[in-house]
């Protein structure tokens, strides 16, 4: 049973949202989030749900083709509509499936040689090899994720926002990448950010922020927030 608790933010009555993590190729661990996300939906109906996933499904975990083939047909909750957001390793991925020499390097040393070898591709085999080995679906789902979604008094994105800046103005580079400016800063937004992308082995649930980073690939539980009114509780597989 979940246990709710009050949040830092607000959504209208009636309104649920279940926000996941990063998922970094631990499909076993999705599907039990998914399956837990499903049973809370039949315990406790709402009129109106939405499942957001906020990025990084591949790289360092093993199964990160696993993790990409079980969204691509969107619908991993049945009845649940589901959004996708995209992390900073979706980004440094399809730049390095599309030739960029530099992005295929930092893949390689982030946590792409786990992803590489889970569609069956040796690391070591040629580059220009490598895009072969994807199908035009799991192509499409990894190049039409989002970048955030606002809702209520929440804004869901991977990363962060750059304090002080509109959401309008804001980088793609600091929506997918920021830390340090971002997880320091006590400042009011104007809405509480619900991120990942910064692992810790819990949950973190400050005034201006939520981090559901907790991670999941390395021993970590894989964890999903549930908001709803002006409540708060989390999920974990």
């Amino acid at each position: 049973m979940i246990e709710l608790r009050s949040a830092p933010g607000e959504l209208p009555r009636g309104r649920r949202i279940y926000a996941i993590g990063d998922i970094h190729g631990t499909f076993g661990r999705l599907r039990d989030l998914h399956g837990q996300i499903a049973a809370d939906l039949k315990r406790r109906p709402v009129s109106s749900a939405l499942l957001i996933h906020l990025g990084d499904y591949v790289d360092k975990g093993a199964d990160s083709r696993g993790v990409v083939d079980y969204l691509v047909d969107q619908d991993p909750v049945p009845g649940l509509p589901a959004m996708f957001l995209c992390g900073n390793h979706e980004e440094t991925m399809l730049a390095a499936l599309s030739g960029d020499g530099a992005a295929a390097a930092d893949w390689l040393w982030g946590g792409g040689r786990a992803t590489l070898e889970s569609w069956g591709i040796d690391p070591e085999a040629p580059r220009e090899a490598w895009p072969d080995h994807f199908t035009a679906a799991q192509m499409r789902f990894l190049r039409r994720l989002g970048l955030w979604h606002q809702e209520g008094s929440y804004l869901f994105v991977h990363a962060g926002i750059r304090p002080g800046i509109p959401l309008e103005d804001q980088s793609r580079e600091d929506l997918l990448r920021i830390r340090h400016d971002f997880l320091g800063s006590e400042r009011d937004h104007g809405m509480v950010v619900v991120h990942g992308h910064t692992a810790g082995f819990q949950p973190v649930v400050r005034d201006n922020r939520i981090c559901v980073d907790t991670a999941a690939w390395s021993g970590g539980p894989l964890t999903c927030a549930v908001f709803e009114g002006d409540r708060l509780g989390f999920l974990q597989a």
